[in-house]
């Protein structure tokens, strides 16, 4: 069944676009009505992902990527087209209708990305109530208990028990309407020889959600010793909601932390993300089953909005040397960042729920205030490996810790490490710099990410630009009468006559100020070719040029008048070399055109000198 396209149009004015996008990228002011952040679709370290939410649309200028809401919600979480805007919707509490008989779509016909979200929440409410009041959940009451975890604790992080028959979650939902198909894409269940069975059995379940808060997967530890499946830790399979190297167990409840105060903490463990956030360190994060890698550090910059001055990433880690080679990981990825990363590790290798345990709150608090940059830790890691009591080792201490150094990312930072790193190998200063650039030389130049294009410098270019802009972006501050009287010709940029063709078609100014910005732009974009949505998408995004909120009316009159005025001009030489080339009979007509062109341009420029 088909939604109605009235009501499609309705959830697309309504939604606003910053409040979904902002759930994924945290977005900062860039100008007036525009707001911009790490784009979600590519990876890179500058922002390049704009927002308009006046008109509804994104745009990137690093890839590409551009749309509305819908759009978004569909790139975003790989939904269809009608999951997205049920989604949508629900979100506003609109009743959508649907053709073919006028009523909301039945069970059997949601998307099935949303029937496998639908699964997950009702096994997480069901786990819920097993660990509150069944008998067999004894067990993980008490391993909670012993943490530090009351039931307040349990309820708010979602924790739950699973348990140990082998197809009790499976008859509950069953009893609820899903399918076996859905029960397996889900994660929740298995398939063996006897049918299906319940993947999680006798453990105690953390639900893993993503950044809106939409549950897709869970995470169960062992408790008892007979359990007949040895791994500490089970985890949610690969589906089509659940990829580990994605997902952060807590970043919905910390995503608005993270973003106020420009600071991550990326702990190991389930109950270390309870024992911080209850701690008072609200912006703690787990990977769940799997080491930090590429596409965490993604989700991480996109959270942060990535600021080098202020933005921290702080990795703990027990003290154990597992512990030490997971910050040598993290020190991988640590170039992925722009914003400085930290490693907080205990003097008595406890980890942040064992801290909280015993020595309580302040404990946790403290351990993450006394953090240390990362660059210092891996290069102490490294020449901790090598005797230093000797020539020899030294020199080898030197040859190992000389690449760390020399990649480190903010090139004021390194000589300061290699002051350092001379004190810690007691050798002189000048050959550890000479170490260290040496092996710079042997380093790959990352290229700088894209951002939104360079202003061009040719002033017609700049002035059409600006006109387009303010036609799609601001039209109720255009005025009408003039952006209507520019001719076909008006733009000389090939590109800008184009979408000055689809504006023109799309009725005008006449017809932009009775619509909403996103109904503006899909009316425009109906107009143009293919070939020209991706300049549409762009200049309705584009951050205006010397954007001031008092000045939108004067600014769109002026770029109007300006490209009337580049138009005018390219007339009068036009008739000027005509005028020349004519015979004496056409003479006259030409100069006659001539002088009320002088006189159109003498007009234009008096009014925008007063603007």
């Amino acid at each position: 069944m088909r939604i109605r396209q009235e009501d499609v149009e309705h959830v697309r004015a309504t939604v606003r676009i910053e409040e979904v996008v902002g759930e994924h990228v945290t977005l900062r002011p860039a100008g007036v009505g525009s707001q911009k952040g790490l784009c979600p679709f590519h990876d890179e370290r500058t922002p390049s992902f704009h927002v308009r939410p006046q008109v509804g649309r994104y745009h990137c200028f690093g890839c590409g990527e551009g749309g509305d809401v819908i759009d978004f919600l569909q790139k975003i979480d790989h939904l269809s087209f009608t999951e997205a805007v049920e989604r949508l919707a629900a979100r506003i509490g609109f009743q959508l209708r649907y053709e073919e008989g006028g009523g909301p779509a039945r069970r059997d016909q949601i998307g099935g990305r949303q029937r496998l979200v639908e699964a997950n929440r009702v096994a997480e409410q069901y786990y819920a109530g097993q660990l509150a009041e069944a008998p067999d959940a004894v067990i993980g009451r008490q391993f909670l208990a012993e943490r530090g975890f009351d039931r307040d604790a349990a309820a708010h992080f979602g924790v739950g028990f699973a348990p140990r028959q082998g197809e009790a979650l499976l008859r509950h939902l069953r009893g609820k309407g899903f399918t076996e198909d859905e029960l397996v894409g889900s994660g929740l269940a298995g398939r063996g020889q006897r049918g299906l069975y319940d993947r999680f059995r006798g453990r105690l379940v953390w639900p893993i959600r993503d950044v809106v808060g939409d549950v897709v997967g869970f995470g169960a530890r062992r408790l008892a010793e007979d359990d007949p499946i040895q791994a500490k830790y089970l985890n949610t399979p690969e589906t089509a909601l659940y990829k580990k190297s994605q997902v952060l167990y807590g970043v919905d409840l910390a995503r608005r932390d993270i973003a106020r105060t420009r600071q991550v903490v990326v702990v190991e463990g389930y109950t270390d993300v309870m024992a911080c956030h209850l701690a008072g360190v609200p912006t703690a994060v787990a990977t769940c089953g799997t080491a930090f890698g590429a596409e965490h550090a993604r989700v991480v910059r996109r959270l942060l909005g990535d600021d080098a001055a202020v933005g921290q990433v702080i990795f703990t880690f027990d003290g154990d040397e597992a512990g030490q080679k997971a910050a040598l990981r993290a020190f991988e990825e640590d170039q992925r960042f722009v914003a400085q990363t930290y490693i907080a590790v205990a003097d008595n290798g406890m980890d942040p729920c064992e801290l909280r345990q015993r020595h309580g709150d302040e404990a946790v608090r403290e351990l993450v205030a006394a953090r240390t940059p990362l660059f210092e830790f891996a290069i102490r890691a490294t020449i901790g490996r090598f005797d230093l009591d000797t020539a020899e080792g030294r020199v080898q201490a030197l040859r190992a810790a000389a690449p760390l150094v020399a990649r480190i990312r903010d090139p004021s930072l390194r000589p300061e490490y290699a002051r350092q790193l001379a004190g810690w190998l007691g050798m002189e200063v000048e050959a550890v710099q000479r170490a260290t650039a040496r092996a710079g030389r042997d380093g790959v130049t990352v290229r700088a990410p894209a951002a939104a294009p360079a202003p061009s410098t040719d002033p017609v270019v700049r002035i059409e630009r600006a006109a387009l802009q303010c036609m799609l972006q601001i039209p109720k501050d255009v005025p009408v009468a003039d952006a209507d009287a520019l001719a076909a010709d008006a733009f000389s940029v090939p590109a800008h006559r184009a979408v000055h063709d689809a504006i023109r078609s799309a009725g005008g100014i006449a017809t932009a100020v009775t619509l909403s910005g996103g109904t503006w732009i899909a009316t425009v974009r109906a107009q143009a070719p293919a070939s020209v949505l991706p300049m549409i998408d762009e200049l309705a995004v584009a951050p205006l040029p010397q954007d001031q909120s008092d000045h939108l009316g004067w600014q769109a009159t002026s770029v109007i008048l300006g490209v009337a005025e580049q138009a005018l001009v390219r007339q009068r030489a036009d008739l000027h070399g005509r005028l020349q080339r004519s015979a004496e009979a056409d003479s006259l007509a030409i100069l006659a055109r001539l002088q009320e062109t002088e006189a159109r341009l003498r007009e234009i420029r008096d009014r925008r000198h007063t603007a």
